[in-house]
């Protein structure tokens, strides 16, 4: 592992300090610095954006609000889908801010050009939001760890579930771009080896307003399922537009790959009922998921998706591990973070792996029918568990450079 801020001289000075220190802190310039970059204004408001960095903050406010007696500060930047903003704000915040952690990214294209920047500069990113796969497999570094999800369980969870059930002939609509690349790559290889077929598929622009004419290919193609490899706004306006078409009075069925919350939310169960998904968690899972969903709601005024609970997780994880060494060292923190198991409200059996991914229970849920929901928010049926070791992509099968296969 090579994080290129810190040389060797630095590294041994460092060890020395806190040796002689022990548990006093060794903070570069005596604050804590978090930097959140996600869609703030977007496609994929809803599911972080202000909501994550809301979830960010309460993570600082219940670890008190510094780490060793450094004051926690965080900034927060709108990174509008695009990954040059998002790769030259993040530089800014290293070179001239001295941002510690860089939290949050969501859009995939954006986190793999400001991952790019993390290894270049020898900062830390934690991406809460991002699902392509890749990130932890041909695009892994030393410098960034992956929590929430990522293509490959979204995969393995609704579409193997969906194939057992009969759903063997597929097309697929896809975002253009790194993210729905990748679950359409991981969705079409989970598909053809359990016996099914893709026998089409159209690539649209990221975002899109008008999925008529994808829906109608869609349509025409004959498939048994109408597999959606894209997420946020345009998953709505796909699943809502598929609506319109009479698409699934026709025969055919819609699988979301990567559906929130907020996404069942906005169009109603009424809508949405029977739509298998796979997610990294659910608010009402139990009394830790709920307790911590409460004061969210409070705060907020809606629900926690599976991302933003992850950006209060990975906080809290990263600030206990500063904690622990005493130190903003980059390497030292990552390090300790790997050593650490992650049980917490959020995560079951988590651990992070030399890939930077951080694996954790999976679970394939189901859109309740209305008569079956008791609130506004009670949308989800647990299913079953993927467990951890199952859900992610096996280490045997990476091509990230930082495994010894």
């Amino acid at each position: 592992m090579t994080f290129c801020r810190k040389s060797l001289a630095s590294s041994i000075a460092l060890t020395t300090a806190l040796m002689a220190s022990g548990s006093q802190a060794q903070m570069s310039d005596d604050v804590v610095r978090i930097g959140y970059l996600a869609d703030m204004s977007g496609t994929y408001r809803d599911l972080a954006g202000p909501g994550g960095l809301a979830a960010l903050e309460m993570a600082v406010e219940d670890f008190g609000g510094e780490v060793n007696g450094a004051p926690i500060e965080i900034i927060s930047a709108d990174d509008r889908n695009s990954a040059d903003v998002g790769a030259n704000t993040v530089r800014e915040w290293l070179d001239v801010q001295d941002v510690d952690l860089v939290a949050g990214l969501v859009a995939s294209s954006v986190t793999i050009a400001v991952t790019k920047v993390l290894e270049e500069a020898g900062g830390l990113g934690i991406v809460s939001g991002s699902a392509a796969s890749s990130i932890t497999n041909e695009h892994c570094t030393p410098n960034h760890i992956h929590w929430v999800y990522d293509t490959y369980p979204l995969a393995n969870g609704t579409a193997r579930a969906v194939v057992e059930q009969g759903g063997d002939s597929w097309f697929l609509l896809t975002a253009d771009y790194a993210f729905g690349h990748a679950l359409e790559e991981d969705v079409t290889k989970v598909v053809e080896d359990n016996g099914g077929e893709i026998v089409g598929g159209v690539h649209h622009p990221f975002p899109t307003s008008d999925f008529s004419s994808y829906i109608l290919q869609a349509q025409g193609s004959g498939a048994k399922i109408i597999g959606l490899a894209n997420a946020g706004s345009d998953t709505v306006n796909a699943i809502t537009t598929a609506s319109q078409f009479g698409l699934t009075q026709s025969g055919q069925q819609l699988a979301g790959l990567l559906i929130f919350l907020n996404d069942v939310h906005a169009m109603g169960i009424d809508t949405t009922q029977g739509l298998l998904l796979t997610t990294g968690w659910y608010w009402d899972m139990d009394d830790a998921s709920r307790e911590w969903a409460e004061r969210y709601y409070e705060r907020v005024g809606r629900m926690p998706t599976m991302v933003q609970a992850g950006v209060y997780s990975s906080t809290q994880h990263y600030l206990n591990a500063m904690a622990e060494v005493g130190s903003d060292d980059p390497e030292a923190v990552k390090e300790q973070m790997m050593a650490t198991p992650v049980e917490d409200f959020f995560s079951r059996n988590g651990r992070i792996r030399e890939d930077g991914r951080m694996i954790h229970d999976m679970y394939l849920a189901q859109v309740k029918a209305p008569a079956d929901s008791e609130g506004e928010w009670d949308v989800y049926e647990i299913l079953s568990t993927i467990p951890a070791e199952d859900a992610f992509r096996p280490l045997s099968e990476s091509q990230c450079k930082l495994v010894q296969n």
